[in-house]
């Protein structure tokens, strides 16, 4: 294979091909109907963290949707250190589709005879560097979450256009990020990041029934980091103005790993508390230093691959 020595290899169905040549078809149901479900995960020094939780929840999110992965486990982890080795990657972030693949026009998603999968490696930054120094100012969306009676958040699915809307209004109001409630007015979570407030010391996040994704960096905060720092760490229903009031706010996610929140913004047609919110001392908190600085030194010690 002849390749631009830039250029970037995909892994499509099964080989690895030029970026410029990894294409799918226009009758694939992922693009035509948002029917698939993916995973973005994080390599850190050649391991791929948390590995088996991403596989898991991939495959818990297939079997949700009735779709069967077209490779095993096995094969598609191996797959992605291939993709890391081809590219030379050791730091990168993954991004692994399964579609429900190629079908007719309609929506019937089992006249698609085989599910497409993909993986992406590349260099990934959502948030300037400064941010995370500094702390980030968020807006609170008007766009609520989809109820998970409707969608359950849980699914991590192709169809991202909820998030995407909500985005848009933090783009609007020039911000990089929005907490979105849910439609009773709950905290959910933020547009593809999940949300932590610490009041008193301890620390605190809304639960599954509030509609949120099940974060595997959130799993592994409330599993491992919180409980070595010794920590208190809960999960708990709670509404806006809790968070405006909260001595710290942090976020967490694959992409984005933890990054802490100096200000929140609330449109005044988002009632209570309408304006703009400095959180703690309007920088970073230091129990969310502490955790983002605690993840930092685990993954480049030794990323868990579990």
């Amino acid at each position: 294979m002849v390749t631009s020595a830039r250029e970037l290899l995909i892994w499509l169905d099964g080989r690895l091909v030029p970026r410029s040549q990894a294409v799918v078809s226009v009758y694939d149901h992922g693009l035509l109907y948002g029917d698939g479900v993916f995973e973005g995960l994080r390599a850190y020094g050649g391991r791929v963290f948390k590995l088996a939780s991403h596989l898991d929840r991939l495959w818990r999110s297939a079997e949700a949707i009735r779709l069967v992965p077209p490779f095993s486990r096995e094969e598609i982890a191996a797959a992605m250190r291939a993709t890391l080795a081809a590219n030379d990657l050791a730091d990168a972030y993954i991004r692994l589709v399964i579609t429900r693949g190629v079908g007719t026009l309609g929506l019937h998603p089992f006249k698609c005879p085989r599910p497409g999968c993909f993986i992406v490696a590349d260099h990934i930054q959502l948030y300037p560097a400064e941010l995370y120094r500094d702390g980030m100012k968020v807006v609170v969306a008007q766009r609520p979450r989809i109820p998970v009676q409707c969608l359950d958040p849980a699914i991590k699915s192709l169809n991202y256009l909820n998030n995407i809307l909500a985005k848009i209004e933090a783009i609007d109001a020039d911000v990089l990020e929005a907490i979105m409630l849910n439609t009773e007015g709950w905290v959910a979570e933020c547009t593809g990041v999940n949300i932590f407030v610490i009041d008193d010391g301890a620390v605190f996040t809304p639960p599954a029934k509030a509609g949120v994704l099940h974060g595997i960096t959130r799993q592994f905060v409330m599993d491992t980091l919180c409980p070595s720092l010794g920590i208190r760490c809960e999960e708990r229903m709670m509404r806006l103005p809790e968070v405006l009031a909260a001595d710290e706010v942090f976020l967490t996610g694959t992409a984005a790993e933890i990054i802490g929140i100096s200000r929140i913004c609330v449109p005044a047609s988002t009632a209570p508390g309408s304006g703009e919110h400095v959180i703690g001392s309007g920088r970073v908190g230091p129990i969310s230093a502490r955790l983002e600085q605690a993840f930092r030194q685990r993954v480049a010690r030794d990323a868990p691959e579990d």
